[in-house]
């Protein structure tokens, strides 16, 4: 079977780092050009590839089946649009827009042309939080009423990064924040109220780079945090239910491994040393609990299985409308110093 052409939209660090070698290593994918405005470097890696200088050359080229997005957040709607209308598959970094209508205009393009349509949310697949959906399923804590997600980091130093200068759609929360409301709404659904504090915490900090959101989803508080000021470890997820605590250190061991350039394959791909598991703590008992392996391959495969209709689409631009309902109601939130109903749409 052919196999589908796939373009990379923008290669800087998490294209060349992450999205190239999982679309690579995909059997039903095939990497086949790559948009670079100025250079030539995923052609070090991928000599047998077509540079295009533009989103719109590549188009009309008809060179790929699969566009994915990997540029800055306030060109994502203009260019998922641009793609969409052309015909094509898309794949769009979280948190594929700033704005909730422009994910809803998306959304409204890609069925009106029978196309897919995806948000690259890989940390559905880190194996802590594969871990805690584990746990929950098999009702080990029994009923939960506290979820705590942390993404701490200590970068005391402004970056020249995109994300800290003054651009649309920047500041950890866009960034970070995207990846735990994520987790927590494939977790818990749509919360009943959302109430945040979000900070510029760094001197001369332009960007947000602290969050701390509260989402209640019936009986169980969620608090979503993130600092870029932490430099003593605290937990990563702290769950507690009638039965028992989970508890967990430390990030997701991919995320190391594709800076380091290593390729998503072989057994051990994803899998964490046992002296870095979480810990169950029960009424009578304490153990250490493996952790599930974590995969993000299998975000691309279920893309390439969705495209050739062998199975349904895993993370569906519906979920990622609501991360970024959730996100315009945490900044007004902090804008307004109060909690935020979230209606269901």
């Amino acid at each position: 079977m052919q196999k589908i052409r796939t373009a990379l939209i923008g290669y800087g660090s998490v294209g060349e780092k992450m999205h190239a070698p999982l679309i690579t290593v995909c059997p039903d994918l095939e990497l086949v050009a790559v948009v670079e405005r100025r250079q030539e470097k995923s052609k070090e890696k991928y000599p047998s590839i077509n540079i295009f200088r533009s989103l719109e050359d590549l188009l009309e080229a008809d060179a790929a089946d699969l566009i994915v997005i990997v540029t800055p957040n306030e060109f994502h709607y203009p260019q998922a649009k641009m793609a969409l209308e052309a015909g094509k598959h898309v794949v769009v970094d979280k948190p594929v827009t700033i704005h909730s209508d422009e994910a809803k205009e998306l959304k409204r393009i890609a069925e009106a042309k029978g196309l897919i349509l995806s948000v690259f949310q890989n940390r559905r697949w880190d194996g802590d939080i594969r871990t805690i959906q584990k746990i929950l399923a098999e009702g080990i804590l029994g009923r939960i009423v506290h979820f705590e997600s942390h993404f701490d980091r200590f970068r005391p130093q402004l970056a020249e990064n995109w994300r800290e200068k003054d651009v649309p759609g920047n500041g950890i929360t866009y960034d970070l924040g995207t990846h735990l409301i994520d987790q927590a709404v494939m977790l818990f659904g749509k919360p009943d109220w959302i109430y945040a504090e979000i900070f510029k915490q760094r001197t001369g900090a332009i960007a947000d780079d602290f969050f701390d959101i509260t989402l209640m989803f019936g009986g169980i508080k969620a608090r979503l945090t993130a600092s870029v000021l932490s430099k003593a470890p605290v937990p990563k997820f702290l769950v507690l239910g009638e039965k028992g605590t989970y508890i967990k250190y430390g990030l997701d061991v991919q995320e190391k491994a594709f800076k380091a350039g290593e390729l998503p394959e072989g057994l051990n791909w994803g899998l964490e040393d046992a002296e870095a598991w979480g810990e169950l703590h029960l009424e009578n008992t304490y153990m250490t609990y493996e952790t599930e392996r974590g995969d993000y391959r299998l975000f691309y495969q279920n893309i390439a299985d969705a495209i050739l209709k062998k199975h349904t689409l895993r993370v569906k631009i519906e979920e990622a409308i609501t991360v970024l309902e959730i996100i315009e109601a945490a900044f007004l939130s902090n804008r307004e110093g109060r909690r935020i109903s979230f209606k269901v749409n």
